[in-house]
């Protein structure tokens, strides 16, 4: 079965590929945890125009979009919400994202290498950093929702399809002060081998090393649990705490925020 079909408003139809193995080539050697999420079918979706035989891909999680194999614009131009971030495989796709939609506003995230050198001393250490009057909890069924009520801490939750899927699939913890969540690490998204972490913190919050407490304790939950906890820096404040917890840097590449 190639899968669901649907009308782009382009020249051609979109499809939501069922059988995954048929772009695996298409994301090969792309080291990206969230492409494995979809081709992997655990959370997500990979969209093609052509279905039987697709020599271009879209793997979406949440907000994120990978585009491979032949750019395709049609691809390009579908959108799951207001804000997209456009993730191209090469300067070809960045080319056609560029020339089909010129206000994307190209930045530069950070890659870190999927072997983090982690000290689990320094991690309990930092867990137990959390200052007097604050909290830490995992992320139960209550939390959930209190996560998708707060615009702050949402996208630690929000890609999964639903409270179910988040806490069969999901890891998270988050720090309350009082009854209000202030901070959170969880997994953005989730395969079979580990998760993508999301951190979160409120403004008024910030410079307290919350995010770094919350962090280490769901880093330690993942390596207690044999899972690998990957990260993906959106700029130089998150490389100096993934630094902090463990991880190196790996490399830098181009993507397209898109609104």
């Amino acid at each position: 079965m190639a899968g669901n079909s649907f009308y782009n408003g382009g020249e051609k139809m979109l499809y939501e590929l069922q059988d995954t193995a048929k772009v695996k080539k298409l994301f090969q050697n792309w080291e990206e945890t969230m492409i494995l999420s979809c081709l992997q079918k655990v959370m997500g979706r990979i969209i093609v125009t052509n279905p039987e035989t697709p020599q271009s891909a879209c793997a979406i999680v949440g907000c994120f979009h990978f585009y491979a194999g032949k750019p395709d614009p049609e691809l390009i131009l579908h959108r799951t919400g207001d804000f997209v971030i456009m993730v191209p495989q090469n300067e070809a796709w960045a080319e056609e994202i560029e020339k089909k939609l010129p206000k994307a506003r190209r930045v530069i995230r950070y890659a870190m290498k999927h072997e983090g050198g982690f000290d689990r001393n320094k991690l309990r250490t930092w867990v137990d950093e959390i200052p007097d009057g604050y909290i830490l909890r995992p992320i139960d069924r209550a939390l959930y929702d209190e996560c998708l009520q707060n615009r702050a801490m949402a996208d630690l939750v929000a890609a999964f399809d639903g409270k179910e899927a988040y806490l069969r699939y999901g890891r998270g913890m988050v720090i309350l002060k009082g009854t209000q969540i202030v901070s959170g690490a969880s997994s953005y998204s989730r395969y079979r081998e580990g998760i993508e972490i999301e951190v979160d913190t409120i403004e008024g919050e910030r410079r307290r090393h919350l995010a770094r407490s919350a962090s280490a304790a769901l880093i330690l939950q993942c390596l207690e649990e044999g899972l690998y906890p990957s990260w993906d820096a959106q700029n130089l404040a998150s490389v100096s705490l993934a630094r902090q917890l463990g991880y190196e840097l790996s490399y830098e590449y181009p993507a397209y925020e898109c609104v």
